[in-house]
């Protein structure tokens, strides 16, 4: 039944450039297909073995949904129970929803948050400095309001199963799933794949042109973290369709059976064969050809998987590449799920083949699109120099713009890179699509009243509005010996303005009338008044040992205020 399926398959990886493809076929609910084909890594030429592991990707998630299932099962969690009950310094932006979400909120993508990729993807925060973050993060819709994909979610359901467990998540997942399932290649890190003795590399596509591309870490590790080869993976996907190990029941039908019941409409195939899409927990819940089946993709940059199995069929086909994704996995899914039910198969080579081509095509319009809408002859509105100094956002973390000989440079997050001007005050990162880099990311510096560049804007997030990056106070202001220059009385239409210094050596001003402001540094000479947007005031110094005045910066006025001389 199966003799004809390498032709397919050889004929798919051809066209499509991939590497490397590990391939399970379940038939019957037993193992009829285990197969390894090309090579792991395009620098060494060996071949991919039914024992190469592969970075899994998102179908990770199916793992960390039946780990809950395992303490649900076990009554120490309920489905429907709050994650502050469980995790109580969980915050979200909106303290409604903070208070209102679920775990099963979190495992069908139902928290109001967006993807907010770039808060896990450079792979440089901890899980708890992640978490910390999320309150952070701007939502645009309600909870439960519409199904958005989440790895953060995905993260704290990982955090949930160690605080109930007392484990963490890679040993709980290993203890109590894979190795009761018989798993013998497997990690949870991109640094064990690295190590593994037989594993694949990855390769990402630019335009038609296939790279070998560096390993990229997966920290938000519950959400797509674990590596794993084809044979286990099979096991995995053979345990979906009745939740036993070995003959003995490992996850109750019931858990099973929540986990793949639709629950958050994703949307609509364009293909009829396929139809609508739902998310259950930790699964893609679809019909193919009328037949249900329970399924999950994974992709990362140099990666992409499909793990699909139809239960009442009792058949599964799990596919692993080391490429940017393409449409190699349906192919060969569907193909196989034809063939399973005996039905006339569908050209899914031949439908998919041309649009391959078309979207190749379609860059290189994209790329011309966008270099034509730039605005040129344009300059900044300020020098370069003006631009250099540290910004920060409260859950982005911190970057630094630098001055370079031929123009500026940002650092942070892990990110090294030179900018494009654009045009006016936009800058551009350089476009680089075979490693995991925020590409084509416009940089928009702005500048307060005064003319001070004060932030800077990213659209980190499509989602929400540009990702506020506020400059980081420097110069004077953090000198305490400026600071003790400052203090005194100031005279200003016949009201003397106090600014004092506190115990920790912050300065603090008093108008009559008026409560006491505290003075937050911002830049320079210059401080933000803490409450009152918009307002701020600066020292005058003329001389290092000397502050002889204030200005008012308010919206409406700049106002002087001499120092009053001691006496």
């Amino acid at each position: 039944m199966w003799s004809d399926l390498d032709s397919l398959v050889e004929a798919s990886m051809q066209e499509w450039k991939v590497p490397g493809l590990a391939l399970a076929v379940i038939q019957d609910g037993e193992i009829a297909v285990l197969k390894g084909y090309g090579v792991r890594d395009t620098d060494t030429g060996l071949p991919v073995t039914i024992d190469t592991q592969f970075l899994l990707c998102s179908i990770t998630k199916s793992f960390t949904a039946a780990g809950l299932g395992l303490l649900v099962d076990e009554r120490k969690l309920d489905w429907d129970r709050p994650v502050r009950e469980v995790i109580p310094e969980f915050r979200l932006h909106d303290p409604v929803a903070t208070e209102r979400l679920t775990v099963r909120d979190l495992l069908c993508h139902h928290s109001g948050l967006p993807r907010h990729d770039w808060i896990h993807m450079p792979g440089d925060l901890s899980n708890a400095q992640m978490l910390a973050a999320l309150r952070h993060l701007a939502p645009n819709k309600d909870l439960r309001d519409t199904f958005q994909y989440s790895n953060l979610g995905y993260l704290v359901a990982g955090m949930v199963t160690e605080r109930i467990s007392g484990r963490s998540h890679q040993d709980f997942t290993t203890e109590r799933l894979m190795k009761p399932l018989g798993f013998s290649h497997f990690g949870f890190s991109i640094e064990a794949l690295a190590a593994a003795e037989d594993a694949a590399r990855p390769h990402a596509m630019d335009g038609d042109e296939r790279y070998r591309t560096p390993l990229s870490p997966i920290r938000a590790t519950p959400a797509g973290g674990i590596n794993a080869s084809v044979a286990d993976l099979a096991k995995w996907a053979r345990f979906l369709l009745d939740g036993k190990a070995h003959g003995q029941q490992l996850l109750s039908t019931q858990a099973l059976r929540e986990m793949t019941i639709p629950r958050v409409h994703m949307g609509r195939s364009p293909y009829a064969e396929i139809g609508d899409s739902h998310y259950g927990l930790g699964l893609f819940c679809e019909q193919y050809r009328g037949e249900r089946i329970v399924a999950h993709s994974g992709s990362w940059t140099g990666w992409s998987t499909l793990m699909t199995v139809q239960p009442e069929r009792r058949a599964g086909v799990v596919v692993l590449t080391n490429r940017t994704p393409g449409s190699v996995h349906a192919i060969l899914t569907y193909a196989v799920l034809d063939r399973i039910c005996g039905r006339e198969p569908v050209d899914w080579f031949g439908r998919l083949a041309p649009k391959r081509r078309q979207a190749i095509e379609q860059q290189a319009l994209d790329r011309k699109a966008g270099a034509e809408v730039r605005r040129s002859g344009t300059q900044p509105s300020h020098p370069l120099d003006e631009h250099v100094g540290d910004y920060e956002h409260p859950a982005y973390g911190r970057l630094r713009i630098d001055r370079e000989a031929d123009g500026l440079a940002w650092r942070g997050r892990g990110v090294e890179e030179k900018l494009e001007h654009r045009h006016y005050d936009v800058f551009i990162t350089p476009d680089r699509p075979t490693v995991l880099h925020p590409s084509n990311r416009t940089l928009t510096f702005r500048y307060d009243r005064q003319g001070r560049i004060d932030r800077v804007e990213i659209p980190f997030e499509e989602m929400v509005d540009e990702i506020v990056f506020h400059r980081v106070a420097a110069g004077d202001v953090l000198d305490p010996a400026f600071r003790r220059l400052c203090a005194g009385d100031y005279l200003h239409s016949g009201r003397v303005i106090e600014i004092r210094l506190d115990a920790r050596g912050e300065l603090a001003m008093t108008i009559p009338g008026q409560p006491t402001y505290r003075l937050l540094p911002a830049d320079g000479r210059s401080f933000r008044v803490d409450t009152l947007d918009g307002f701020g005031v600066e020292f005058r110094r003329p001389s290092s040992d000397a502050v002889d005045a204030m200005i008012f910066h308010e919206p409406r006025v700049t106002a002087l205020a001499p120092k009053v001389a001691k006496p």
